[in-house]
């Protein structure tokens, strides 16, 4: 059983194309059979009128109540599906008895006409004349059997139907191939990213329309990102693990040895012990700054906010104030866990070494992201400021 999927992008691109198809092919074909056959019917009428412009002038040039050309056209309607009314002098003449009586209320009506007369399964196109001969007044009527033009406008129309048809079958087929040909940089980057998932690709690297430029870049940009999350997270254990394998080697040597422990060794244990607990206590933290961000860019208000309100809870001694000028510009270009440890390792050191208050103040600008924190703790001395980016140093 054929299965389609009614949420697939080449599924909704082949029925629109080809319901967009279907509609300008049948509304072409319905306008072509209106259009052609009102063409046919103005061609007979300009026909007609031209033929009963003729009779009457061989009317007006000859003698006979009937003029000749009338009588030729009689003699040829079985052949030329033609008759004519004439109504002169106070008498009526028709090529063919059996229309006069029906045809015979045209000739009352005023004005030049053409006119469409039904009897039964046959349509006539009737051109009504009024001329004016010796003074007096008569009314001719031309008319041509339009049944027959009309059936081999029916046909003519039937057989366009079947070419368009067959051309529609056809636009079908290529806008299939268009749309597989078009889809073809989507298929390569699932196959990519197959690949990528496997292990055997590192990057996207796609030669796709620029409506996927977007997608590719984003896609790499996280790749890295998560590269580097991986890099920053396997430094950060190795750092735990050398800063923890010191005094966890002091603490199982001072347990395994057979001296007793004395009150000196004994806090000499404590501290270790402490230590050991402040570096655990560290990670934690700067894991829970952090937060669950990966992938997202930094909301100023949001992710400020939040880590106001964690401080607040993991220093309730102490005051955290905010203030933030962000505006409009609220969403900045800078991945929210970066953002979220960048602001977070200041504020927590602010908690521990403040008096009281905490004041952080953020300002964004078109170009520009600044984060002031003050606190009203002793500081640090002016000739030590260069050192607070050593490493390990307190």
């Amino acid at each position: 059983m054929l299965h389609i999927d009614r949420r697939s992008l080449r599924f909704r691109l082949l029925a629109w194309l080809g319901g967009v198809a279907l509609f300008v092919v049948v509304t072409t074909w319905l306008l072509h059979g209106i259009l052609l056959q009102n063409l046919a019917r103005d061609f007979l009428g300009e026909r007609l009128q031209r033929e009963a412009d003729h009779a009457v002038t061989q009317l007006e040039q000859g003698e006979a109540a009937v003029p000749a050309a009338l009588d030729s056209v009689s003699q040829g309607y079985q052949v030329f599906h033609h008759l004519y009314v004439l109504r002169f002098n106070g008498s009526v003449s028709a090529s063919d008895p059996q229309w006069q009586q029906q045809l015979a209320p045209l000739l009352d009506e005023s004005g030049n006409a053409l006119i469409d007369v039904n009897r039964g399964e046959q349509h006539m196109l009737v051109y009504r004349r009024h001329f004016e001969w010796q003074g007096t007044q008569g009314v001719l009527l031309v008319g041509e059997d339009f049944s027959q033009v009309e059936a081999g406008l029916a046909t003519l129309h039937w057989w366009v139907g079947g070419i368009a048809s067959v051309l529609l079958g056809m636009l079908i087929i290529l806008n299939m191939l268009a749309v597989n040909r078009g889809l073809k940089p989507l298929w390569q980057l699932r196959q990519q990213l197959e690949a990528l998932r496997a292990g055997k690709r590192d990057r996207l690297s796609l030669i796709a329309p620029s409506e996927l430029d977007e997608l590719v870049d984003q896609l790499n940009w996280f790749m890295d990102d998560i590269d580097l999350r991986l890099k920053r997270s396997r430094e950060s254990v190795a750092n735990l693990s050398h800063a923890l394998k010191t005094p966890l080697a002091a603490v199982t040597q001072v347990l395994r040895g057979n001296r007793p422990i004395d009150e000196t060794r004994r806090h000499k244990l404590l501290s270790r012990i402490e230590d050991i607990n402040a570096q655990l206590d560290a990670e934690l933290r700067r894991s829970r700054i952090a937060g669950p961000n990966a992938g997202r860019m930094a909301n100023v208000t949001r992710d400020s906010s939040r880590l106001i309100e964690m401080f607040r809870s993991l220093y309730p001694e102490r005051i955290f104030n905010l203030a933030h000028s962000a505006g409009e510009k609220d969403q900045v270009p800078i991945e929210a866990h970066d953002f979220s440890e960048i602001l977070g390792i200041v504020l927590d050191n602010a908690g521990k070494w403040s008096n009281r208050c905490v004041n952080c103040d953020i300002a964004v600008s078109a170009t520009t992201l600044t984060l002031t924190i003050d606190d009203d703790g002793l500081g640090v001395a002016e000739e030590d400021l260069s050192r607070l980016g050593e490493r390990g140093t307190r």
